[in-house]
């Protein structure tokens, strides 16, 4: 945990060209049995919108290029295409994971500008349907959901077993096993053991890390729980009419008061999971307002245009009160994480560093909302690895609305808009909906919002 007790230590421009910048190949043609399900355009309808220009990848501030330039070594024109670059290939490896099905293994980004996409599959009649997507095939023995079923073994088996000395594990999807992280490698075994996980499913790796939480209305700015506690606000939220921010679980207890960064009376936690998940939420009072803004370097805003799951590999920014923007990349979704005071399922890894106080502090990629601070090991002098409770879960538990500076524009004539499909909704990949008449099926997680009907986005929905 990343909780800062105050006892313990005192306390842009828009990227208009970056479409253009695209790797071609990850926006490539379609064919095969990749394709099979898309719905050709109309030779009179209007262009399609990209993948990076649905997620608004020019939206990204100088302030977090600045930062992706400093902790990832990238020059300007890199950082921007790493995020157009990003969009593009999240949206069509969620088109990829439809069209595989059972043998879909993954996905990921690599390459400083994040311009190769590969796709993994269990079957090798699948590669030429991948490649003509653009993306680089590779060919493994477990699917995505053999993984995850593992992964998930070993959560109910940590419930019964000490895992202090095995404190992380998750699926990996770039080496297609489910690696467990010990300091002690029998304490791994004893765990892969009582999950019955395969040896041919798993990987041990030994580490000196024990992760704690990060203890301690923009984004990444200093709130007091109880005029004791400090912690990092994630995002702005609403829920109906009423205001507040998103935050992590270990962070307050429901019922416990905040303060502002200015000590100003500010709200009370509605909510909070911890441990298990890491999640919570304040309702602030009438003086506070909710922004679509997280606080970036020197103050300046960073703006929130919705929450579209990065993939494996992408970029990632975070904020909090102790040390400000830092960034690294997303390593694996889908972890677990033991502190001192339990076992947190269904986090993010990365390389982004953290020290106490930046916990609840927002996660970004571009302008999409990932996370808020969970915890993890290190700091920002040495480096380090920290977790973020991903936040469409956290906005899906509590019936909130994320708040974001999307303009929906002219939503164009998509036909009846009767349907299943709800602004509001939280959406994970595979799911269905109907609107207009028609089917759509989800490839990439996110809290639906008005301009993002499925007929408008194809980056985030497919017909069917």
């Amino acid at each position: 945990m990343l909780q800062r007790h105050t006892r313990a230590r005192a306390a842009g421009a828009a990227v208009a060209a970056t479409a253009a910048l695209l790797v071609a190949g990850l926006s490539g043609a379609t064919s095969g049995r990749a394709a099979a399900s898309d719905v050709p355009a109309s030779p009179t309808a209007p262009t399609a919108p990209s993948a990076a220009e649905t997620l608004r990848a020019d939206a990204a501030s100088p302030a977090l290029l600045r930062a992706m330039e400093r902790d990832l070594g990238l020059d300007r024109r890199q950082a921007e295409r790493r995020l157009a670059n990003e969009a593009e290939a999240g949206a069509t490896a969620g088109r990829l994971r439809a069209a595989l099905g059972g043998d879909f293994a993954g996905a990921w980004v690599r390459g400083a500008d994040s311009g190769t996409l590969t796709v993994a599959t269990t079957d090798a009649a699948d590669v030429p349907a991948i490649e003509a997507r653009g993306a680089d095939a590779t060919v493994v023995r477990h699917s995505l959901a053999d993984l995850d079923a593992a992964k998930a073994r070993l959560d109910r088996a940590a419930a019964h077993e000490d895992t202090t000395d095995a404190p992380v594990w998750y699926v990996d999807v770039t080496t297609n096993r489910v690696v467990v992280q010990a300091v002690r490698p029998s304490a791994a075994r004893a765990l892969l053991d009582a999950a019955d996980v395969d040896a041919s499913l798993a990987r041990v790796e030994r580490t000196t890390e024990r992760p704690r939480a990060l203890y301690d209305l923009r984004g990444g700015e200093a709130y007091y729980i109880n005029n004791s506690g400090r912690c990092s606000i994630g995002f702005p939220v609403t829920r109906g009419g009423q205001q507040g921010y998103a935050t992590a679980g270990h962070c307050g207890r429901t019922g416990a008061s905040t303060s502002g960064y200015n000590r100003v009376a500010q709200g009370t936690f509605q909510g909070s999971v911890f441990p298990g998940r890491d999640m919570a939420w304040v309702a602030t009072n009438s003086q506070w307002t909710a922004t679509p803004y997280v606080r970036g370097v020197g103050g300046q805003n960073v703006q929130v245009t919705g929450s579209t799951q990065a993939p494996v590999g992408a970029s990632v920014c975070r904020s909090g009160s102790t040390t400000g923007w830092h960034c690294g990349t997303i390593q694996q979704h889908n972890t677990s994480v033991t502190y001192p005071e339990g076992t947190i399922t269904g986090v993010t890894r990365t390389t982004v560093c953290a020290e106490p106080g930046d916990s609840g502090g927002s996660y970004i990629s571009g302008s999409q909302a990932q996370g808020v601070t969970s915890g993890g090991s290190g700091n920002c002098s040495s480096g380090g690895t920290t977790f973020h409770q991903p936040i469409n879960p956290l906005l899906q538990n509590y019936g909130l609305t994320l708040k974001t500076t999307t303009d929906p524009g002219d939503p164009g004539d998509p036909g009846d808009p009767g349907g299943t499909w709800a602004p509001g909704t939280v959406y994970q990949a595979g799911d269905t909906v109907t609107y207009g008449g028609a089917g759509y099926r989800c490839l990439q997680s996110h809290q639906a919002q008005p301009g993002w009907e499925p007929p408008n986005v194809p980056a985030l929905w497919q017909r069917v």
